[in-house]
C-alpha cells in the first residue's frame, strides 16, 4: 500500500530467475528450474542443401554442422547428394514450459545416398561419443573433442585472426566457454603435456606410430594426467581456454600423419583406432533402440523397413 516493491525478479538465460524479496530483512535466491526433456523427430527432402531441407522442414537449421562433421569424412555432400534424398533425424530439446533451454541435441540421423544407409546415433549420457553406421554395420566410434560446441574455424587455407595475413590454418576451432572439458577423440597414449608457443598449452595424444591429435588453447588439464598414460576416446584431458595466440576461448583441434596435419573431420585413422575398441554388439542395440524411437516419434513403419537390414 506504501508503493514500496515486495519482491523483484530477474529472468535470466535457460529458465533461471534471481529473486530478491524485501521484507523486515532483504532476501535473495536462485531459482534454476528443472527442464522437460522433449523427444521429436522431423523427415526432410535434399534438393539443394542440409541447410536449407532443414529449413523448409521446420527443423534446427544448425543440426547441418553436426551432419558434416560426423559424415563429411565419409559422404562428398557436394557430387553424391543429387537431389530427392530423403534425411530423418530425432533430437531432443530441455524446456521450460513453453520456453526452449540451451540448444536441441541430435539423437539420431539416418540418410540414404546412392543405395548405402548412412546413420548415426548419438549418447543421451553425456560422453559425446557418436557411432557411425553403413548399412547397419559399425564404420567408426567418434567422440567430439567439445560437447555442443559451434565449429567456429575449419582446415584449411584462411585469414588469420590476429595477424591479419593469409596462412594454412592446420586443424578445426571450437568456440565455447571457456573451462568447457576437452575430451579425447580416439584411444591413445599422453605424448606432450606443456606449452608450445602461439599454441598456448597443449596436450598431445599419440595414436599408434603415426598418428596424433592435437588439444591446444587450453586453460587447465586435469590434476594427475602424465605423459605415457593411456586415454580412452570420450575421457577429458583438459579444459578450454584462450592461452596462446588466441583471440577468445576456444579449442584449436589438430590431426598429424606421420608429422603433417591433415583435416580432422575427414581422417580415417582415428576412427580405425576407436573402431577396436567398439563393442559390436552394443552398438547394433543401440541402434536398434534408436530406429524404434525414431519410428515412434515419426508414427510411420519407416523404422521397421530398415530395421530389416540388421
Amino acid at each position: 500500500m506504501d508503493g514500496s516493491p515486495r519482491s523483484v525478479a530477474l529472468s535470466v538465460e535457460d529458465g533461471v530467475r534471481i529473486e530478491a524479496i524485501f521484507g523486515e530483512e532483504l532476501a535473495t535466491q536462485v531459482v534454476t528450474p528443472a527442464p522437460d526433456f522433449i523427444t521429436s523427430a522431423g523427415e526432410a527432402v535434399i534438393d539443394s542443401s542440409l541447410f536449407a531441407a532443414l529449413e523448409e522442414a521446420e527443423m534446427p537449421a544448425r543440426f547441418a554442422v553436426d551432419l558434416a562433421q560426423m559424415l563429411g569424412g565419409i559422404v562428398d555432400f557436394r557430387r553424391e547428394v543429387t537431389g530427392g534424398e530423403t534425411l530423418r533425424l530425432l533430437w531432443r530439446e530441455a524446456r521450460v514450459g513453453e520456453d526452449r533451454i540451451g540448444q536441441p541435441e541430435l539423437t539420431f540421423a539416418s540418410l540414404e545416398i546412392g543405395g548405402a544407409l548412412y546413420e548415426v546415433v548419438w549418447p543421451v549420457s553425456g560422453s559425446d561419443r557418436a557411432t557411425i553406421y553403413v548399412n547397419g554395420t559399425v564404420l567408426r566410434v567418434f567422440a567430439q573433442p567439445v560437447e555442443g560446441a559451434r565449429l567456429s574455424s575449419v582446415f584449411g587455407r584462411r585469414t588469420h585472426p590476429v595477424y591479419g595475413n593469409v596462412r594454412m590454418h592446420t586443424g578445426v576451432d571450437f568456440a565455447t566457454a571457456s573451462g568447457t572439458p576437452v575430451q579425447a577423440t580416439a584411444p591413445g597414449r599422453i605424448s606432450f603435456i606443456g606449452w608450445r608457443g602461439g599454441y598456448g598449452r597443449v596436450v598431445e595424444i599419440a595414436h599408434g606410430s603415426d598418428t596424433m591429435t592435437r588439444y591446444a588453447h587450453l586453460s587447465a588439464v586435469p590434476e594427475g594426467l602424465a605423459q605415457g598414460q593411456r586415454v580412452a576416446a570420450g575421457d577429458v584431458i583438459g579444459r578450454v581456454g584462450a592461452t596462446g595466440t588466441a583471440t577468445g576461448p576456444n579449442l584449436h583441434y589438430e590431426v598429424l600423419v606421420d608429422g603433417r596435419p591433415t583435416d580432422p573431420l575427414s581422417d580415417d585413422r582415428l576412427a580405425e583406432a576407436a573402431e577396436s575398441e567398439a563393442d559390436d554388439t552394443a552398438a547394433l542395440l543401440r541402434l536398434v533402440e534408436a530406429r524404434a524411437l525414431l519410428n515412434e516419434n515419426l508414427g510411420s513403419d519407416i523404422a521397421e523397413t530398415t530395421t530389416e537390414r540388421l
